[in-house]
């Protein structure tokens, strides 16, 4: 079953993998309701009218596909994005739906170990980690997280990489030979909004914010 999906991506770095996706999709493209090239030129508009045009955008969205890519985090909009599909929001008498999210890891000179690693356990399991300096809070927080945990070994607590996580991260070629597949694995979670999950729906304000917001003088 296709879903109305939302691409999120660092434009200057990412736009040809957003290309690429959309072409995977094949008919199911129809269904993608982000920027397209017939989308209104925002660079010289405000910030409240960005803000405006990417929630509509997003408001009739199911999933939200989310390309991890090194400069990501320089995005202004990418963690808003987020927030804002992770949120139940209300217009009239109609309330949104949770989005499913899913990270796309983006390959870099021939793979991916500029953020992810992969290393063999001792008890004979393969187990991924992810740098996440490269990672927006509210995308951390939402790792990890599902309630109560299903390990898929339970001597080095190993989960399954497409369901212990609210947002799962599958590779650039992975994810082109069967973009469906974890399209549908991201709206599943979703359903019910997102129970089985401890979901953080907010993204971390900045840390200078917080502190003119509570009046705080830091000390090294």
């Amino acid at each position: 079953m296709a879903h109305k999906t939302f691409i999120s991506y660092k434009y200057d770095e990412a736009q040809g993998l957003r290309d690429d996706i959309i072409n995977a999709l094949g008919d199911d493209a129809t269904y993608y309701k982000g920027e397209t090239s017939d989308s209104p030129d925002l660079t010289d508009t405000s910030t409240e009218n960005i803000k405006r045009v990417l929630r509509d955008m997003m408001y009739d969205t199911s999933v939200t596909i989310v390309i991890i890519s090194p400069r990501m985090k320089e995005s202004k909009w990418i963690d808003w994005e987020i927030e804002y599909c992770l949120k139940n929001i209300t217009r009239k008498d109609r309330t949104s739906h949770t989005n499913g999210v899913v990270g796309v890891i983006m390959k870099c000179n021939g793979g991916y170990d500029w953020f992810k690693q992969t290393a063999l356990n001792s008890d004979g399991c393969y187990s991924s980690s992810y740098d996440d300096s490269f990672l927006y809070d509210i995308i951390i927080k939402n790792r990890f997280n599902q309630n109560p945990k299903r390990y898929t070994c339970p001597i080095c607590k190993t989960v399954n990489a497409l369901t212990g996580s609210y947002i799962s991260f599958v590779e650039e070629d992975d994810f082109l030979k069967d973009p469906q597949s974890y399209i549908d694995n991201a709206y599943n979670k979703s359903e019910n909004d997102a129970e089985g999950y401890d979901l953080v729906k907010q993204r971390s304000l900045p840390s200078s914010f917080n502190q003119k917001i509570l009046g705080l003088t830091l000390t090294k």
